[in-house]
């Protein structure tokens, strides 16, 4: 941990301060082109938006499914999903940072036509109410709720209070002729990625969509085992993300919790077929 994140657990912290945004162009092969508007925050990367990338994503969705990005940052996940599932199709970004948040708004308006993206102010949590997320700096690139987590851990030490929902009742709520179109949940959460998942079990388990759930770094082997154990038993095979352009790389049994420090799973129901071969199937009926 450096000596500036000691400082800030100790209380020495600076002011928060936010970042605007810049619009960069792309041009994809089969999307042409594409805006996206990359937060200008010093610790953030530069985002690519590639066709393999909206490509990988249509091997299991199609036009006009609906996607959940959880944990969305500034949308370039967001993006490709979009992208993937067309202008007919719909992804609910779920983002609680106020200072990311409106870079993911803006990325919700660009490309007029060709997606559709509903940006959602809210964090995905077990109950509604308000809650303190922690983040890595005044500018609040990077955080979210380290439950179980040490602070001398996570390094955290940045405060926002953040508006939690549970986002199964929150879609049946505000979205319900979305419900039966969710095809693909991605949870990006910094450890709290299981407490989401169970939050949402009766759905997972009624409609089984693909899931992309992220494996925090910080997290324990027993952490990592509950994640584990409850994607199988609801009904999954659970595959190492090999990058955005292999979503399907060596599937991982429990004894390969640790294969790496930090990385993403993508976990698919058993027996299922991918929505790119279903598609190709159907093409060929026609």
């Amino acid at each position: 941990m450096k000596i500036r994140d000691c400082l800030a657990l100790l209380g020495i912290r600076s002011k928060p301060q936010a970042y605007p945004y810049e619009i960069v162009d792309f041009e994809l092969r089969k999307e042409g082109p594409i805006q996206y508007a990359q937060w200008l925050h010093p610790a953030e990367t530069r985002k690519v938006v590639c066709q393999e990338g909206v490509d990988e994503l249509r091997k299991f969705l199609a036009p006009g499914d609906v996607a959940v990005d959880i944990g969305a940052h500034t949308g370039d996940t967001t993006l490709a999903l979009a992208l993937a599932v067309g202008a007919s199709g719909c992804v609910l970004a779920v983002e609680p940072n106020q200072f990311v948040f409106q870079v993911l708004k803006k990325n919700s308006e660009l490309n007029a036509g060709k997606l559709n993206i509903i940006p959602l102010m809210i964090a995905a949590t077990s109950e509604r109410g308000e809650f303190l997320f922690e983040y890595s700096d005044a500018g609040f690139c990077n955080g979210g709720r380290h439950q179980g987590i040490s602070k001398w851990r996570h390094g955290h030490a940045y405060k926002l209070t953040v508006q939690g929902e549970n986002l199964h009742d929150y879609i049946a709520n505000h979205f319900s002729e979305l419900q039966s179109r969710i095809r693909f949940i991605k949870i990006d959460a910094e450890g709290y990625d299981y407490e989401i998942l169970k939050s949402l079990r009766a759905f997972i388990l009624k409609q089984k969509p693909f899931l992309k759930v992220e494996v925090f770094k910080f997290t324990k082997r027993m952490q990592r085992e509950q994640l584990y154990d409850f994607l199988t038993e609801s009904g999954y095979d659970i595959f190492l993300v090999e990058s955005d352009f292999n979503y399907r790389g060596p599937q991982l049994s429990r004894t390969q919790l640790f294969i790496r420090k930090h990385y993403d799973v993508f976990c698919v129901p058993k027996h299922s077929r991918d929505r790119a071969a279903s598609n190709a199937q159907n093409r060929s009926d026609c």
